[in-house]
């Protein structure tokens, strides 16, 4: 359109905005607040989702955690109130039984989440009591320990029984001299009057994830001699395949084990679990209800304040009358008065928007500058989508020009004579 490229055109635009100051800022208002409302809450709510991806890094949100309890229920001829156990030869029953299983950890423990005194660990004349767990090597995959020094239980390790440990980083500082950052890999220290060679040590995140710093981890077979636990487990941390239905694996995995023990179908005390991935989803479909919220939210505030600019735009026309109606007595064609108010419609709207954005951009730059080295909430890296944001650009100069159509018809319609007879 010739209209863009002439400068009488941006110098009345110009002049119309500069002569109502007050007005045209009190329009913008309403479509910048939709845009920074649009872009800094879509922003925090990616970067709330980007800190529950970094406080669940390392952990497979796709399992259930499983233990054995009491019965409820009397069942062929067992009174209610008997004790079940796990055993290590569940797994081979459950995988064979359940093929959206891929993989299995079981784990014996003491302190922790057990309920039971955790074991007392030693080292030159330093004593204190941590959580001791038996665990396989796969399951570092289910929880992914952060090493510092050294690595992970290995398959020889557990094959050989062997007597070493993993340690949590406070039991590291404690025991050993870490002000000098000591390397305790090869080293030995007391856990139940038996000696262990430290092959790792792992830190784990504050005010995050399933692990404490505070424990340490041993080969599961080495904690069954120790304990003389034989096949007894404590839990089982069970991961599904990733298109596999966690709750449908979780109820087959109950009744599995229910038959094998001849307990009730309907019995729901005698297993139970915490199904990790049912509570994620809920946790991510918040998220993306935050974010549909969001868009929401800042869509219908830039259209309330595109029409906004349509009213203003129809008083203007009217201030505008006797000044439109010269410009058609001296030949301006109607589509040239109507381009003339569109545009005007338009450069409202988009400046408006770009100001908003920039606005709404720079308090994110803010908030990852503050949440940037904290890890005790769940919030990193807000960012935006470009490309929903320009899409919304897109839809706000679109309704710019819709609404525009209004006050620019309306320009349209006025008769030069009349026009020239208004005061």
């Amino acid at each position: 359109m010739n209209i863009l490229f002439k400068k009488d055109t941006w110098q009345e635009i110009y002049y119309s905005l500069r002569n109502n100051k007050l007005r045209t800022f009190l329009t913008m208002i309403g479509v910048g607040w939709g845009m920074f409302l649009y872009v800094s809450l879509l922003g925090a709510a990616k970067g709330m989702e980007n800190g529950f991806d970094k406080l669940f890094s390392g952990f497979a949100t796709n399992s259930i955690f499983l233990f054995a309890q009491k019965t409820s229920i009397p069942y062929d001829g067992f009174p209610k109130g008997r004790e079940l156990h796990l055993k290590l030869s569940d797994m081979d029953l459950l995988k064979q039984k359940v093929p959206a299983i891929d993989y299995i950890s079981p784990q014996n423990s003491r302190g922790s989440f057990t309920g039971t005194a955790g074991e007392a660990m030693s080292r030159n004349g330093k004593k204190a009591t941590y959580g001791l767990t038996g665990d396989y090597p796969v399951g570092n995959k289910i929880s992914e320990k952060k090493l510092i020094f050294g690595r992970y239980i290995n398959d020889a390790d557990v094959m050989g029984n062997k007597n070493v440990v993993v340690i949590g980083e406070e039991i590291y500082k404690n025991l050993f001299d870490a002000k000098k950052n000591e390397n305790p890999i090869g080293k030995s220290i007391n856990i139940k009057g038996i000696f262990f060679n430290v092959i790792g040590v792992f830190r784990v995140k504050k005010g995050g994830g399933f692990e404490s710093d505070q424990s340490a981890y041993i080969p599961l077979s080495t904690y069954t001699k120790m304990y003389n636990a034989g096949e007894q487990i404590d839990l089982f941390a069970i991961v599904g395949k990733p298109t596999a239905d966690l709750s449908v694996v979780e109820e087959e995995v109950k009744q599995v084990l229910k038959s094998k023990n001849k307990v009730s179908p309907e019995d729901t005390n005698a297993f139970m679990s915490f199904n990790i991935g049912k509570e994620f989803k809920k946790l991510t479909g918040f998220l993306t209800g935050m974010q549909l919220l969001t868009i929401i939210v800042g869509t219908l505030t830039i259209l309330a304040g595109v029409i906004a600019i349509s009213n203003i735009l129809l008083i203007t026309v009217k201030e505008r009358t006797k000044e439109i109606g010269i410009r058609r007595a001296l030949g301006a064609k109607p589509a040239e008065v109507r381009n003339q108010i569109l545009l005007e419609s338009v450069v409202i709207t988009l400046s408006s928007g770009l100001l908003g954005f920039m606005f709404g951009i720079f308090v994110l730059i803010i908030l990852n500058m503050a949440t940037q080295n904290q890890d005790t909430f769940p919030f990193y890296n807000p960012t935006v989508n470009y490309g929903n944001v320009f899409s919304a650009m897109s839809v706000m100069v679109i309704l710019g020009l819709i609404i525009g159509m209004i006050p620019a018809q309306r320009a349209v319609k006025i008769r030069p004579i009349e026009a020239l007879r208004t005061e």
